[in-house]
Order: structure tokens, then C-alpha cells, then sequence
């Protein structure tokens, strides 16, 4: 059985966009207002953005290089 790379998973700008999909429909399943299926999207959107900048940022300083 094969290990999952959550450093890849947690970096990967799709995976953030398949997370962003699932809610809004779960929301719009769920008969949440179109108001909250923004709000919840743009807050996974944001932490996504956090997670890729941090693992790319750290991937940097681990390579030794300064650019």
C-alpha cells in the first residue's frame, strides 16, 4: 500500500480547488445561501494559498538557494 505525499497533496493548487468544489456543493446541497457557499470558499481558498506559499517557501529554504 502506497504512502499519500500530504506535502504534495497540501501544495497542490488542484487539491485546493477540488476542497473549494466539495464544499460549495455540500453547502448548495444543504441549502446554504449563496452568501455562505461564497464566505466558506473563499476561506478554504485562503488557507490554500497559506499551505502552498509555506511548503513552497519552505522547499526554498531547504534547496540552500537565496532567489
Amino acid at each position: 500500500m502506497n504512502k499519500v505525499n500530504w506535502k504534495a497533496k497540501l501544495s497542490s493548487r488542484k487539491f485546493w480547488a477540488l476542497i473549494a468544489a466539495v464544499a460549495t456543493s455540500v453547502l448548495g446541497a444543504a441549502g446554504a445561501s449563496n452568501n455562505t457557499a461564497v464566505q466558506v470558499t473563499g476561506i478554504i481558498t485562503a488557507v490554500g494559498a497559506c499551505a502552498v506559499y509555506i511548503l513552497a517557501e519552505a522547499y526554498v529554504d531547504g534547496s540552500g538557494s537565496d532567489k
